[in-house]
């Protein structure tokens, strides 16, 4: 029996090739990025006003205080989204200027509109008063402050949210390439499992694909639902991997019939194709029986989950997620770091992912409790946590106050907005 870490390895070096499209930017929120990608301009795009005011040559300003002040004519008004003209301006001059109005040649700083004075009236102003220096650049925004030309904007295996997009479509970038997504083909397997939902007390319903579908919408793959294998379907689960083989799947996913019973098949098939990478049974709970396959010489993999709702979860989490985020070149995953609430005990050579719930303290520190009800069949404390807690091997007893990692409970922690 592998230990997760092992597991991990294997996983890293049965890499399947997905290729690369350009998209829209707008259509790129949840996609990952396959390269590097620039600014192809300024931003801002030229010197600008900070505040709706008055643009005004700081020389003409430099010898003013509270007992000499200068009226200033006003020229006329820039409004942002205006192209200035050119004029001719002569000294104790001003324009006018709004919140991002384009600063007019001559003129290299910005007096606020509340810190001056209108002259004859604020409805009928034909000058300002000012009785004060102002410091040459003050509220000025300066072409390229944010973004030069050719400065990087977003890292290579990015996954691309909602303010990626705000910064390309600012600055005028239309196509992004990112990496194709992923297809899985995912089956519940058992003639326990049923879709009807009313069911007698000998079924049980079928919550694993749902669970596993609703997780694409906001994560990296497509979710292709193959419906439920029974018990006696051997034969059809070998044809489905031979189809797989020259379709557009690239991920077969099974819920169930891993472990040793009568009816766990799912092993028995997959060992009958050339396999070039291969593991069965992990030193975790939940989860112990999972199983991972590469196809030699194809860019094809499979995994066998256990049946039950949280066995599924915890290693489509903690295998399924960090393959995709391999084989998409998103950078490793990094734990959130916590303190622990209470005291766990488990057995020190498995890994132990618990159903947990973080928190914020007063004063600012993050804090875990492992809930009650860890048992693999067991929802409720599923519903009721908002996080995983990793447990490593190696360590039975771990104490309160100990600092411990945490993972977001259903996508990578790169992509997740903690809600504690």
């Amino acid at each position: 029996m592998k230990s997760y870490s092992q597991a991990l390895k294997i996983l890293k070096r049965s890499r399947i090739i997905f290729n690369n499209e350009t998209i829209k930017s707008v259509n790129s929120l949840n996609r990952v990025c396959a390269s590097n990608v620039y600014s192809n301009c300024y931003y801002p795009a030229a010197d600008n006003s900070a505040f709706d005011g008055f643009a005004v040559n700081s020389q003409d300003t430099r010898n003013l205080n509270t007992k000499r002040g200068k009226l200033f004519e006003i020229l006329g008004t820039i409004a942002a989204g205006n192209k200035p003209k050119i004029f001719k301006t002569k000294k104790f001059q001003t324009f006018e200027i709004m919140t991002g109005g384009l600063l007019p040649k001559g003129f290299d700083a910005i007096v606020p509109k509340e810190n001056v004075v209108s002259h004859p009236s604020k409805k009928k102003a034909k000058y300002i008063f000012l009785n004060k220096k102002i410091n040459q650049n003050k509220n000025i925004r300066f072409k390229g402050s944010d973004y030069q030309k050719n400065d990087l904007l977003i890292k290579k295996g990015t996954i691309l949210k909602s303010n990626h997009i705000l910064a390309l479509k600012t600055l005028g970038i239309k196509y992004i390439k990112v990496k194709k997504i992923p297809n899985i083909l995912f089956f519940s397997t058992g003639n326990e499992v049923s879709n009807l939902e009313k069911i007698p007390d000998w079924k049980v319903r079928n919550s694993n694909s749902f669970y596993i579908q609703s997780i694409n919408e906001n994560f990296l793959f497509n979710f292709n639902n193959g419906g439920i294998l029974r018990d006696n379907d051997e034969l059809i689960f070998e044809k489905k991997i031979k189809k797989m083989l020259n379709s557009k799947i690239d991920i077969i996913i099974t819920s169930g019939a891993v472990s040793a019973g009568k009816f766990d098949y799912v092993p028995k098939i997959i060992k009958k194709f050339r396999l070039s990478n291969y593991f069965k049974g992990v030193a975790i709970r939940p989860g112990k029986p999972i199983l991972f396959a590469k196809i030699k010489g194809k860019h094809k993999a499979i995994f066998g989950l256990p049946g039950n709702p949280i066995s599924t979860a915890a290693c489509f989490r903690f295998f399924v997620n960090p393959y995709l985020q391999t084989l998409l070149g998103i950078n490793e995953e990094k734990p959130l770091k916590a303190i622990l609430k209470n005291n766990f005990e488990k057995k020190i050579n498995f890994t132990r992912f618990v159903k947990s719930k973080i928190n914020t303290t007063k004063n600012g520190k993050i804090e875990v409790e492992i809930l009650k009800g860890q048992e693999s069949f067991r929802i409720k404390s599923f519903v009721n946590s908002n996080i995983w807690t990793l447990l490593p091997s190696g360590k039975s007893k771990f104490k309160k106050g100990e600092i411990v990692d945490c993972f977001s409970p259903h996508y990578p922690n790169q992509n997740f907005l903690m809600n504690v």
